[in-house]
């Protein structure tokens, strides 16, 4: 099935249950309604806007569908921006009031047209107050400066409901698709297969992080070079407009604010939605996807995640890891990035949720370490922020994310990107945090898995494990340990000063360290003997099952068992130093929060 089919089905659902609006219209962030009396006057101004969260922001209602607009001027039914609606708008330039005669001449055209010979009495005041309105009188309105360049609608005093809402205005609206439709060019429809009047533009998509604010297509062409066989714009991949409307809007309250369907992965805005012959199935095959997918912050939420997530990555059937969820249940995730006016579909992934499930399990058990490194399980945004300069979201690779949850959900190998750029943040930052060792030994363990390494990688410290770069991993953190305790906390650490040579080119600086680890336990025999023992023995125990020349170098893969390694002996100085029986290493960094 195609994204737009299948985003067409799911309008069919959304709708049914009262969450999408019919064909023709659309939802609309809205911040203002202006209220007339059956004359036509203008007596308030009434806020529209949503106060639950931080700062007022508009509310999204439904509304006669919004015209696309591209550089000329287009008006729409019963609301728009005060440059149209009331002729004013701000000057860039001065930031105060200036008049938009274009724009608001627009708006009374159309409502002289469409309304003429209405005997609705709220139709019937608009047309009286756009035939008497005079731009410079908007200055008199309530929050005139706070509603300018905002989108408004209009209610009839007295009324609960807007004038877009009443009847009248309705059957008026759907005539004019039906003319529209009517003149329109036919084709078959490449969503329904049906001989229909094709969309000539499609309406705009808004909420897809990075895009334009105005909106963004999937379907476009602008320019000739896109063209075919003398066809224009929507006529080169014909759509039909009720399907153009129906993906569109379906797709709108996906990425609608607060949408429970969405989530933010890098650079890509996911959404996913399920497919099932009842409400409850796809609820609850939905709100699985998002509990495993992007986990919950709160700490006993997350036990109950990480519990699930454990029991499918041991094989448990879906059914008794998630009761509520059947694992026929058909699901669809895509994967969306802003490419100046267009977007990008960086992945899409059809199937069922149980397959999910599977793959969800096995990202799962290859990232698991134990001690596991965190208090939540980590979703993929998470792992991203670790690839990341400073890890701030605006410093993550480009198309890392979309490339990453394809992974996640085909089963694939993770991509090199994550891994090349995890060893290079390690190199550079000199922190191996445990979210880092993980993203290493998933990718090993995957890899392994999938035939492209020859070995597998240890869960937790393996004091046998023959591995070279694993074992120098090991050593380098007994070094560290060694020099904490000889000279207690210092300014500038081996790690500080060496991990990144130490972990790509080995022969040219483990002699050194060797050196410097001599000299640390030599004085540590003075008045800490018991423990420069335990770290004499430590490093014998690595270095006996070292039978080869140090490697000059070590690839990619050698360097994130490198970093395993290191992490793994570092944990186990820790829980041997809660113990109280091993030495104590000490830390200058702790768990992931």
């Amino acid at each position: 099935m195609t994204v737009l089919q299948a985003l067409a089905g799911c309008y069919d659902r959304l709708a049914a249950a009262g969450d999408a609006p019919p064909f023709g219209f659309s939802r609309e962030n809205v911040s203002y309604a202006i209220v007339l009396s059956p004359g036509g006057e203008p007596v308030d101004t009434m806020q529209l806007l949503d106060m639950s969260g931080k700062k007022p922001r508009p509310s999204a209602r439904p509304a006669p569908q919004a015209v696309k607009r591209t550089s000329g001027v287009a008006a729409n039914f019963l609301w728009d921006k005060t440059a149209y609606a009331l002729g004013a708008k701000r000057n860039p330039d001065t930031k105060r009031q200036a008049p938009a005669e274009r724009e608001h001449a627009a708006f009374r055209a159309l409502h002289e047209e469409l309304l003429a010979g209405s005997d609705d009495a709220g139709l019937r005041a608009l047309r009286t107050f756009l035939n008497e309105w005079r731009p410079e009188e908007y200055s008199g309105l309530r929050h005139a400066e706070d509603m300018l360049d905002t989108n408004v609608v209009f209610r009839l005093d007295g009324d609960t409901g807007f004038l877009h809402d009443r009847a009248a205005a309705k059957e008026i609206w759907s005539a004019h698709l039906d003319r529209r439709s009517a003149g329109a060019e036919r084709g078959f429809c490449l969503v329904s297969g049906r001989r229909a009047p094709v969309a000539r533009l499609h309406p705009a998509l808004k909420g897809v992080f990075g895009a334009q604010s105005s909106g963004a297509s999937i379907v476009s062409f602008n320019l000739d070079a896109f063209e075919s066989f003398g066809k224009k714009r929507g006529a080169n991949a014909p759509v039909s407009e009720r399907a153009a409307s129906a993906y569109t809007t379906a797709l709108n309250a996906l990425l609608a604010r607060g949408s429970k369907r969405r989530i933010q992965i890098g650079d890509t805005t996911t959404v996913f939605w399920a497919e099932a012959s009842g409400e409850g199935e796809a609820a609850a095959a939905e709100e699985f996807l998002s509990l495993t997918i992007a986990p919950p912050t709160d700490v006993q939420e997350s036990t109950k995640v990480r519990d699930t997530l454990d029991a499918i990555a041991v094989g448990r059937p879906l059914a008794e890891a998630a009761p509520g969820v059947r694992e026929d249940t058909r699901f669809y995730v895509l994967g969306l990035a802003p490419n100046a006016a267009r977007l990008s579909v960086r992945f899409w992934h059809e199937d069922t949720i149980g397959e999910l499930a599977q793959r969800i399990g096995e990202h799962w058990k290859d990232l698991s370490l134990s001690p596991a490194p965190w208090r939540t399980p980590p979703s993929a945004r998470r792992l991203l922020y670790e690839t990341a300069v400073l890890r701030k979201a605006e410093n993550i690779p480009p198309n890392l994310g979309g490339a990453l949850m394809r992974a996640i959900l085909t089963g694939a190998r993770y991509p090199r990107t994550l891994f090349s750029a995890v060893i290079a943040r390690m190199r550079a930052d000199k922190e191996i945090a445990g979210l880092r060792a993980a993203i290493c030994k998933a990718c090993l363990a995957r890899d392994y898995r999938l035939g492209f390494e020859k070995e597998d990688v240890p869960v937790s410290l393996d004091r046998n494990e023959k591995d070279l770069a694993y074992r120098l991993g090991r050593l380098f953190a007994v070094y560290e340990g060694v020099q904490r305790a000889a000279l207690g906390s210092t300014n500038v650490t081996i790690k500080d000063g060496y991990y990144g040579a130490a972990s790509a080119t080995p022969a040219s600086v483990f002699p050194l360290l060797e050196r410097r680890s001599v000299h640390h336990l030599s004085r540590m025999r003075k008045d800490k003997g018991g423990l420069a023992v335990k770290y004499e023995r430590e490093v014998d125990a690595i270095l006996g099952g070292v039978d080869t020349a140090l490697p000059r170098s070590l690839r990619l893969e050698d360097q994130g068992r490198f970093a395993l390694g290191y992490h793994h002996q570092r944990e186990s100085f820790y829980s041997a130093r809660d113990r109280g029986d091993a030495p104590d290493a000490g830390a200058d960094e702790g768990t992931d929060p």
